[in-house]
């Protein structure tokens, strides 16, 4: 008896780490809007948490247009949403656009910088270098890569994004010594920096929410086993 509990529990141990271990970027279902269906990403290590990306780009607008476009996802009826039956999403805010770090407005290329290439800090920075796995325009040493000699440029991965546009796009976080201006991603080359808020440029939207990946049947079966055997022991032990 003890021996099969150890062993069962040693299973369900494993089987309830698997569970929680993900790959970086997981489609987790689709969302209808406009009267079309666009993927949900699942980033699960974003630099501002657990997030999912909505696949689609918003045509160019200016920023305070972007922000308004993006918190209108939430308004009733906007999104459907078909969330794949094997995941599980609680959300912790609306959707937005996405967030990066405010600083100084100093260009860099090694990445330790709020400006110019190889920025990992903000959410669509990570997406670009990390997630996707593409390489900028520079490499941390200021020499050119040799990404630009074809289109797209440097946006050569986009995995499960089917709508990523090779131009900049909007982030939600403003310039602090100049509100009149906001940090953008030129994600034709891995550029990170300040435009004015009545430029026009893309945008993409992003939600907070935890994923969690929903047992299967058998799983499940196993789990009340274990509980069960688990309960029977302690009221065993109890008796003697």
């Amino acid at each position: 008896m003890k021996r099969l509990i150890t062993i069962l529990f040693s299973f369900l141990s494993a089987l309830g780490l698997s569970l929680h271990a993900q790959a970086e970027l997981t489609t987790v279902g689709q969302a209808q809007y406009g009267g079309q269906n666009y993927n949900l990403i699942w980033d699960n290590d974003s630099p501002f948490g657990s997030i999912v990306w909505l696949d689609y780009t918003n045509n160019y607008d200016t920023w305070d247009n972007q922000m308004n476009w993006a918190s209108g996802l939430n308004n009733g009826g906007v999104l459907t949403y078909n969330i794949d039956p094997a995941y599980s999403i609680t959300w912790s805010d609306g959707w937005r656009l996405p967030s990066t770090i405010d600083g100084p407005d100093i260009f860099g290329y090694d990445g330790t910088t709020i400006g110019g290439y190889n920025i990992t800090s903000s959410e669509m920075g990570h997406l670009f270098y990390l997630e996707l796995g593409n390489e900028g325009y520079y490499d941390t040493s200021g020499n050119p890569t040799g990404c630009s000699e074809s289109l797209p440029w440097c946006l050569t991965t986009t995995g499960n994004f089917q709508n990523l546009k090779p131009n900049y796009y909007w982030s939600n976080t403003q310039y602090a010594p100049n509100i009149n201006v906001a940090w953008t991603f030129y994600i034709n080359s891995g550029f990170q920096n300040i435009l004015m808020k009545p430029n026009n440029l893309y945008a993409i939207a992003v939600r907070p929410g935890e994923v969690t990946v929903v047992p299967e049947p058998m799983s499940s079966i196993l789990f009340v086993i274990g509980g069960t055997l688990l309960a029977g022991r302690k009221f065993v032990r109890r008796k003697v």
